[in-house]
């Protein structure tokens, strides 16, 4: 590979979640979030572990004894964060992505005042960062409504949790001013028909079916959540410009569903894929273009689907759009006219593709597509014109220190690739800010609750049944994306 593909002041990092590493769920004021009742995004099949109070007509927390709620715990990342932190230093980080936990601010969502207890906490981990010479990215709601929200209001489905949103997010914006430069709104955003409960905050309210909490969600109910979050999105792009003009305010969406490809040349395996792929350009066409695009218009009338506006959100949707577009990636897939697209955490699911050789191990089995990664980068940026950021892109391993210092040739290779193909996206003409790998430190996983899918530089020794002493040690990778970042990319 030739030098000096990256720009000098290119962003090297990684990326984590609070729901998935914090641990300490209830502490310091801190109340449950859509997270905390969910063993996993995808494994719990959007049932959350709740119960119906018909006396009181909420939504109550109801967790099953049998099962593992490691995000409760996580990492335990809010008590060792400064020594994590100084880790990803020693590797070079230019940036650090990380979310805010909205319920560690507002713990119930709806309070006039904000826990200091959780502000105090954040004032610490983005002091290290700085500390440590690490750009903060802040995510705001990574899959973190807090549940109160969802239990007595039925979430974004109302209105109030606009007026709520921003209120935390003025907080929080006011607090870090000037320290924080990048800061995204809602993480994935563009997942929210396929795990409405975490990613749109949507519940049934009150339920028909109190054993159901998802049973009454339709299309028109995730369509007003997602008119309520576009509102909220643009409000705090507002913010942003208000409070702190220096700092950046970007979208992030899941775009390995981008990175599909008909199965042949039918035309309608052509169309097929367009069609698809414009189900999830949806939401960067509203927050990024300011408008609601015809075909979604045109859905909502044959449908009888459109959401309820005020007067005024179609306007502060077109004033206030996004400063730079943030994305996860980690596989593409095959479009055929003859098989149901489905779609997990990493993506889109369709035919296999006979060209891709590799893929992530059982059970998971990602199709490894690099070249998918600088399709993404291309249509993005051709299509909006701002600056990209991959925030998420890895691959997860079965991995254990039995023997010594972990060997991650298959790490090390993934990420050569996909750094390869998007030093070419950026000869192509894509801006692009940064590149953060996920996650640099084994974490637990978002959509199956678990701590054997490993995605980290540095191991952690916890494990499914919650045993482990929690103990860190660097793995063979951990050497190589240093010196990756140390060269600035010259040599992969």
């Amino acid at each position: 590979m030739q030098k000096n593909k990256f720009p000098k002041d290119f962003l090297w990092g990684g990326a984590v979640a609070a729901n998935q590493c914090e641990g300490a769920w209830l502490e310091d004021g801190k109340l449950p979030n859509v997270t905390d009742v969910l063993v996993g995004i995808i494994r719990s099949g959007n049932n959350p572990s709740i119960k119906w109070n018909e006396e009181k007509q909420i939504w109550e927390m109801n967790l099953d004894p049998e099962k593992q709620y490691l995000s409760h715990d996580g990492i335990d990342f809010y008590h060792r964060f400064k020594d994590d932190l100084t880790l990803m230093s020693e590797m070079g980080f230019k940036a650090f992505r990380t979310s805010i936990s909205w319920a560690r601010i507002f713990p119930r969502g709806d309070e006039e005042e904000p826990n200091e207890k959780g502000l105090q906490f954040y004032d610490q981990m983005i002091d290290t960062m700085i500390d440590l010479g690490m750009e903060p990215v802040i995510t705001l709601s990574h899959y973190e409504t807090p549940l109160a929200l969802i239990a007595e209001y039925g979430g974004w489905t109302n209105r109030k949790l606009i007026g709520f949103f921003e209120k935390y997010v003025r907080t929080v914006l006011t607090r870090y001013k000037g320290k924080v430069k990048y800061w995204l709104t809602f993480n994935e955003i563009n997942n929210a028909f396929k795990i409405p409960f975490a990613a749109a905050g949507v519940v049934s309210f009150p339920p028909t079916n109190p054993d159901e909490p998802m049973a009454d969600v339709d299309e028109k109910m995730i369509y007003q959540a997602c008119h309520h979050m576009f509102v909220a999105n643009s409000l705090a792009v507002k913010a942003c410009r208000e409070i702190d003009p220096e700092a950046h305010m970007g979208v992030m969406c899941s775009f390995s569903h981008i990175a599909t490809y008909p199965e042949n040349s039918d035309p309608e395996n052509v169309v097929g894929t367009h069609l698809f792929k414009r189900k999830h350009y949806f939401y960067t066409d509203v927050m990024c273009r300011g408008h609601y695009p015809k075909y979604i218009l045109n859905e909502w009338e044959s449908k009888e689907i459109a959401p309820v506006m005020e007067p005024g959100d179609e306007e502060i949707l077109a004033k206030y759009t996004n400063d730079y577009i943030a994305f996860s990636y980690y596989r593409s897939s095959v479009y055929s006219k003859n098989v149901e697209m489905k779609s997990d955490t990493g993506g889109a699911i369709g035919l296999s593709n006979p060209y891709l050789k590799e893929s992530s191990p059982e059970p998971w089995k990602w199709p490894i597509d690099p070249v998918g990664f600088r399709l993404v980068c291309d249509e993005l940026y051709d299509r909006y014109e701002l600056p990209l950021f991959p925030v998420e892109n890895g691959i997860g391993l079965k991995e254990d220190e039995t023997d010594g210092m972990i060997e991650d040739p298959a790490r090390e290779k993934y990420l050569r690739m996909h750094l390869e193909e998007m030093a070419k996206a950026i000869e192509d003409g894509c801006e692009i800010l940064g590149y953060l790998w996920w996650g640099p430190i084994d974490i637990v996983s978002a959509g199956t609750g678990e701590m054997k899918k490993r995605y980290g530089f540095i191991y952690v020794d916890r494990f499914n049944d919650g045993t482990g002493d929690l103990h860190r040690s660097k793995k063979k990778s951990f050497e190589y994306y240093k010196r990756i970042i140390e060269t600035n990319g010259e040599e992969i």
